[in-house]
This record gives structure tokens, sequence and C-alpha cells, in this order.
């Protein structure tokens, strides 16, 4: 059984405002891409990463990967129009490489932050229930909107968690679900996510832990805290 990490960096981030791709943005000399790819070259329980990446970018990313020492980088895949024709492609191009019990762990290429703990835990309860979703506690509270202006409902902050990547699926269950999903046009538009097909193909999820750290980097802010997070020392005294 293998651990396969399948990292997405298909988009061309227009809400960050930039020229290049955000994914490809240098911050302190290195690629966010790349800081991202480090978090799964430097884990000892990845064996393979494979990027699905926007296309005319593949031959910079290799460079990138041979500069910053990426040795478990071993395919390079074009993204599609969505996010999810992305890990469609990634997925499909797994076929034939990888076992039906392979753990296929699926991540956000502009989340460079990923806790080596966190990646732990989230092959820890693939192997355990077949699936694994990062997630944390929600601690705001949130209300339905009635109207533009007004609320009377909220949603007890107790039931919910915030799921993000990375998540984990067996790639048997997985090649599955994305053949299901596209075949029957079930969770596959708009913000649809791996994690949310799977509900919507009625499969359960399990979660593993998380981290407020693992950021997404989708607006010049996140950039600034990611530098912020890069610049940062935890004090010895906290617990």
């Amino acid at each position: 059984m293998s651990n396969i990490a399948v990292i997405i960096a298909g988009g061309s981030g227009h809400r960050m405002g930039q020229d290049i791709p955000k994914q490809f943005i240098n911050v302190y000399d290195k690629p966010v891409l790349i800081y991202t790819l480090e978090g799964f070259q430097k884990h000892p329980e990845i064996d393979a990463i494979e990027v699905v990446c926007i296309d005319g970018w593949h031959d910079i990313l290799r460079a990138y990967a041979k500069q910053f020492n990426i040795t478990k980088l071993k395919w390079i895949v074009s993204g599609g129009s969505t996010g999810q024709e992305s890990i469609y492609n990634g997925v499909k191009n797994l076929q034939g490489k990888c076992n039906d019990d392979d753990n296929i762990i699926i991540h956000d290429g502009i989340r460079p932050l990923v806790d080596a703990s966190v990646l732990s835990d989230v092959i820890i309860k693939c192997n355990q229930y077949g699936n694994a979703v990062t997630s944390m506690p929600y601690n705001e509270q949130i209300f339905v909107k009635d109207d533009e202006i007004s609320t009377v409902r909220y949603i007890p902050r107790e039931t919910l968690r915030r799921v993000s990547t990375p998540q984990a699926y067996k790639f048997g269950k997985l090649l599955w679900a994305y053949n299901e999903a596209f075949e029957k046009e079930i969770g596959i538009y708009g913000s649809s996510y791996t994690n949310t097909m799977m509900v919507e193909l009625g499969e359960r999820l399990y979660f593993a832990a998380g981290s407020d750290k693992n950021i997404k980097l989708t607006t010049k802010d996140d950039l600034e805290m990611f530098k912020a997070y890069l610049n940062t020392d935890r004090d010895n005294w906290l617990k």
C-alpha cells in the first residue's frame, strides 16, 4: 500500500490580481507551490507526488522541482476547466500506476503550510476508515439569512466542522466516485470538491486533524499572512 499525493495547481488565480498564477508567485525566492510540495517531500510516509498543473507551466514546474530537490514528483498532469475536472484528470492519470487500496491524498497547491502531523493523521484515518478529511471546529456563530439585512435563525456551531485539504481516499473508491460523478453529473459543478461530491454520492466522510495555519492563498492579504507565518517562531514556553 502506497501514499500518493495529488497536488492541485491548475488554477489561474485571478483573485490574487497578479500577472502569473498564484501558485507560482515567489515568496522569499521560492514559489508558493514549492513550499507546498516540500511538505509532502519531507514527510516519510509519502511515496510519490503528482501535480495537476496549469498548461504552459509544466516545464517551469519541472525546473523548480529539480532546483529545490522535489525528488518524489513523478507525474505532471494538465488541469481542466474546473477544479473537479482537474482532480479527475489527476485521478485518471493514476490508473495502472496505483492499486485500489493505495491512499490518494488530495491537497490544494496554494495551501503551503500543511503540517506534518495533519498529514500523518489523514493517512492514519484513511487506513482506518477508507477516507479522511482535514477538519477544524467552527469558532464563530453562524446565522442563516432570511433576507439581505436580517435573520432570526442560527446554526449551533457545535454541529459544524470546517473541512479543507489534505483529504485522503482509497484509489479504487476514488476512481469509482469520479467516474460515477461525471457520468451522472453529480457533485461536479460550482464550488464542488471531492469531499462534497462523495457526500452527494452517498458516502460517509471521516474527520481527521486540522490546523488553523493551513490557510489557502486566495488574496494578497492571504499572501501577507503566509509571509508572517514564515517569519514567526513559536515561543518555547507555549505548551
